[in-house]
């Protein structure tokens, strides 16, 4: 192959992403940047550029910057991918290197999270007491502790991932667990926990983002589970919660959190129309998750045998929870959510994840439909047999029609653009009915719409405040 130009230098990367050589001045500025050789590619604008290579199979070549403390590297990368299942050949053609300007600590600190996102081998979602939402992964080393968080929705994240050196009781502010060394069961390899917290200054967390890393790469001994035996009974195949969902899912966890990463400038300037298309990328990544989780969701309730799991729940600190984990997104429309007191109580038999689904869906809903600056009330209510929770808003209301079909799979009432799978409101419905519960609406036309959860109540308690 003739090559066009000058190299200033050529370097090899493996099929998981690690540097194998390098000639100077790369090699340098990777040792610099914390990197090994070999190793795990320590530039984190490198890295990007050799994994969208590998993974889509065709050459890339773009400016890469870099700091590794000192100076300000600027060089035109490069990459070429040499074929399914192996790494990248990586050629440098400029190299243009400057005095580091000072570097705030927020810069850093974005710095640090974006190339923690990049090595990340499991992220999961944490709300504001860090109990586990949601978890996607990559290693099939992962697999049994990602199998545990996903099995036990609402439960602490430590609960799964045990901290190591670590003899304070729980629980810990999220700031002495940040870097914690964590056990993995069923891992050979040392881990270590990193929370990114979602934040706008001035109030709590309103949640986290977990992300789980090793600083040694996976051996080849790594292998992915073999299949289970084929039943003699031929079962239903699951195209989307057993093959599609998961594999999608990291991926495009991973393009929302590129894209947030320009959009919100921290890899450095950029022009305002630029960071328009970066948010509408992660816009349309995170309804892409949306509609994963949906049709996962739809899958598992439409499945034979299907049922929850049912415990002694309160549904004040369900419904609490719930709105503690959309208050941001309820803020940046100017919504005021008031949730029921902290002295309230109702008791109820439910499965807690399940309801915590419900309430979620029903409160997104009202934040997505409801006008600026408006309020959604959350209360509760003793039917005696039933517990109910209600979630009433301001929005512009539903006909008899429309409350006819609002539970209807794939209904959106004529809606669009607005972000909704028209999966929601049946998935709930769904999952009410599993509880021996109910969903209903009652609405007019301007008049906002209040939406009803009933679950059977505890005999063992009552409501109270």
């Amino acid at each position: 192959m003739v090559e066009d130009g000058t190299v200033l230098a050529r370097a090899q990367s493996d099929a998981e992403d690690r540097l194998l050589c390098a000639d100077e001045p790369l090699s340098g500025l990777h040792l610099r940047c914390g990197g090994e050789l070999p190793g795990t590619i320590a530039i984190p604008e490198l890295l990007e550029l050799v994994r969208k290579a590998r993974r889509y199979g065709f050459r890339v070549a773009r400016a890469v910057s870099a700091h590794d403390g000192l100076e300000t590297v600027t060089a035109w990368v490069e990459v070429e991918p040499l074929g399914q299942g192996q790494g990248c050949l990586i050629r440098v053609r400029s190299w243009h290197s400057a005095p580091a300007p000072a570097e705030d600590s927020a810069a850093a600190e974005g710095r640090r999270m974006l190339t923690a996102r990049h090595l990340a081998e499991l992220s999961a979602q944490l709300d504001a007491g860090q109990r586990v939402l949601s978890v996607v992964y990559d290693s099939p080393e992962l697999a049994e502790v990602a199998a545990a968080m996903e099995a036990g929705i609402g439960r602490p994240w430590t609960d799964f991932l045990p901290l190591e050196d670590f003899s304070h009781q729980q629980p810990l502010h999220w700031r002495l667990l940040d870097g914690a060394k964590v056990s993995v069961p069923g891992a050979e390899r040392p881990w270590r926990a990193t929370l990114i917290p979602y934040m706008q200054p001035g109030f709590d967390p309103a949640g986290f983002e977990l992300l789980l890393l090793s600083d040694e790469a996976s051996g080849d001994s790594a292998t992915v589970p073999s299949a289970p035996p084929v039943p003699l009974v031929p079962a239903r195949r699951s195209l989307v919660g057993q093959d599609i969902a998961p594999v999608l899912k990291q991926p495009i966890s991973r393009i929302i959190a590129n894209a947030e990463t320009i959009r919100t400038r921290l890899a450095g300037p950029l022009p305002d129309a630029y960071s328009e298309y970066a948010g509408e990328i992660a816009s349309a990544g995170k309804l892409l998750l949306e509609l994963l989780d949906d049709m996962a969701d739809l899958e598992v309730v439409e499945s034979e045998g299907f049922s929850t799991a049912p415990d002694r729940i309160d549904l004040s600190e369900v419904a609490r929870q719930a709105a503690g984990i959309l208050n941001v997104r309820a803020r940046e429309k100017g919504i005021v959510i008031e949730p029921p007191h902290p002295s309230d109580q109702l008791r109820a038999i439910a499965e807690f994840r399940r309801v915590l689904q419900v309430l979620l869906n029903l409160i997104g809903n009202a934040i997505r439909y409801s006008p600026e600056n408006s309020h959604i009330w959350i209360r509760l209510e003793d039917m005696g047999e039933r517990a109910r929770v209600i979630v009433a808003d301001q929005g512009p209301g539903l006909s008899e029609d429309q409350q006819a079909r609002v539970f209807e799979k794939y209904e959106r009432l004529g809606r669009s653009g607005d972000g909704g799978t028209g999966l929601g409101l049946y998935i709930s419905r769904s999952l009410a009915r599993a509880m021996g519960g109910e969903l209903t609406v009652e609405s007019a036309p301007g008049q906002g719409a209040r939406f009803m959860l009933d679950v059977p109540a505890d005999p063992a308690a009552g409501f109270g405040t």
